[in-house]
Order: structure tokens, then sequence, then C-alpha cells
């Protein structure tokens, strides 16, 4: 099965197997945000577990 393109771009694997991704809306229209939500959008998340399947499935794990 290949992995999907946009999938591989956009998520890691961790050490434990979760999946790591970045938050959205840090692109564009900034300035109405506040400093302290844009610092926040920065850091890494992870993806929810009820869509770590179809994220597996996407990047052939």
């Amino acid at each position: 099965m290949k992995t999907g393109s946009s999938a591989k771009k956009r998520f890691r694997l961790t050490g434990t197997g979760k999946i790591k991704r970045k938050h959205a809306f840090k692109s564009h229209i900034l300035t109405k945000k506040t400093t302290k939500q844009k610092r926040n959008l920065t850091k890494m998340g992870t993806v929810h577990p009820s869509d770590e399947k179809n994220v597996k499935l996407q990047l052939a794990i």
C-alpha cells in the first residue's frame, strides 16, 4: 500500500507510537490573534485516539 503524500508531510511518529501533528490556524490572519494563542499554536500536538486509525492507514503503518 502506498503512503499518502499529504499525510507524510503532516504527521510524524513518536517513539511510543503516538502520532505528532502541527496545530491549525497558524498560517495567516495572525494580527487578531493574541501572542499567547500564537505561541501555543506553535507547539506540536498529538492526533486524537479516534483519528489514529485513519492516519495510520494514510501512512501505511
